[in-house]
């Protein structure tokens, strides 16, 4: 779905998992195993499970290039974080699920297993890349090994996993991680007119005007930023982990240094050639 079908190794960053969506390399997985509604997000209803009618007998989309005006908005955005080439050429090993049937609802309940582990793949690898928190890097190098472990499971093993238990104790490791690289901002802003930096951790930010706003540092771990202006705002250093950047404008905006962000959130977000972005993500061809 993702408009962004790149391969991880373009990316050395991002550890030895391909933590990018390549079709190229998937039984088009998250076409038939995701359901959706008709909304501005899709142009139509689809049941999970049910192969949507653009999905060609070579798993393609047929209009992956007419995907925004054909009303599928939606699967622009969607990025697996590489669970799709991960279950279909390493956990089924090339065996599709028009070849065995038998296998097909198995396989699509593993995609939002798999995409889980991965996405904690991507957070653990982009925290190790932090200076700052070079006091956890052996707690996070030992839980990404753990959770790369666990995602070259079997089906059977993949799908009796806790994933949310494996989320709670990555995410302690996390939230540390953003304390350790965000400390120098927040002490730096203590002295200034207004203190210490506010926390908007799950902040309530819809349609705000954050036009040039100084979030510098800031922690927007969760907050709905939906339709937000945040036109030339600082974003550098924030925790940007769940941040919902659906149809915000980030025209000019400098996220340099931010964290935890993901190509999802970018692709859900306005933009244009003046956004800044961290090295390991790509300007949406929409902007």
């Amino acid at each position: 779905m993702s408009e962004q079908r790149v391969h991880a190794e373009s990316d050395p960053g991002r550890g030895s998992l391909d933590l990018r969506g390549d079709c190229a390399n998937c039984f088009g997985l998250c076409c038939v195993a995701l359901a959706f509604t008709a909304s501005s997000d899709f142009a139509m209803d689809k049941d999970a499970g049910q192969p949507c009618p653009n999905l060609q007998a070579d798993f393609r989309c047929g209009i992956h290039q007419r995907l925004r005006p054909q009303g599928f908005q939606g699967c622009t955005v969607y990025d697996c974080f590489g669970a799709g080439q991960q279950i279909s050429r390493v956990t089924y090993a090339g065996q599709d699920w028009r070849q065995a049937p038998d296998t097909a609802q198995q396989m699509f309940a593993l995609l939002p297993v798999v995409r889980q582990l991965h996405e904690l793949l991507w957070y653990l690898t982009e925290a190790l890349e932090l200076e700052a928190a070079h006091a956890l890097h052996g707690d996070l190098r030992g839980a990404l090994t753990e959770i790369e472990r666990l995602a070259q499971g079997s089906p059977d093993e993949l799908l009796a996993l806790d994933v949310a238990a494996h989320r709670q104790d990555v995410n302690v490791l996390l939230l540390r991680t953003s304390e350790l690289a965000r400390a120098g901002v927040t002490k730096g802003a203590k002295g200034k007119k207004g203190g210490k930096k506010k926390d908007r951790r799950g902040a309530d930010l819809i349609g705000a005007n954050l036009k040039g706003a100084d979030l510098h540092g800031v922690n927007l771990r969760g907050a709905y930023l939906i339709g937000a202006d945040l036109r030339g705002a600082d974003l550098r250093v924030a925790d940007l982990i769940g941040a919902d950047f659906r149809d915000a404008d980030l025209s000019g905006a400098d996220l340099t240094g931010s964290f935890f962000l993901t190509q999802s959130q970018l692709n859900a977000a306005k933009g244009d050639a003046g956004t800044r972005l961290p090295p390991a993500l790509t300007r949406p061809s929409h902007w």
